[in-house]
């Protein structure tokens, strides 16, 4: 089961990508940041930096539907 999720913030856009038992990843403005190769069970975590400096730290999981959860510079931005 795959998912996609975008989000903007100021001007960028921020994109994490669920391929299920193929791994999670997380564009910034189009550039891969960060990614995990094999999908976890429930839940991975992934992380990137904004270029102003602020980080990223993304949360992607659930059991009966994924769901994703977006931190900056850890304050939490969207569910």
């Amino acid at each position: 089961m795959a998912n996609s999720w975008k989000y903007k913030y100021g001007d960028n856009e921020i994109v994490v990508k669920n391929k299920g038992f193929n791994g999670e990843e997380l564009y910034v403005n189009g550039e891969l940041q960060d990614k995990i190769p094999v999908g976890g069970m429930y839940a991975s975590r992934l992380f990137g930096k904004l270029e102003s400096g602020e980080e990223i730290k993304v949360s992607v999981g659930g059991f009966l539907k994924m769901q994703c959860c977006l931190f900056i510079d850890n304050k939490l931005q969207s569910e």
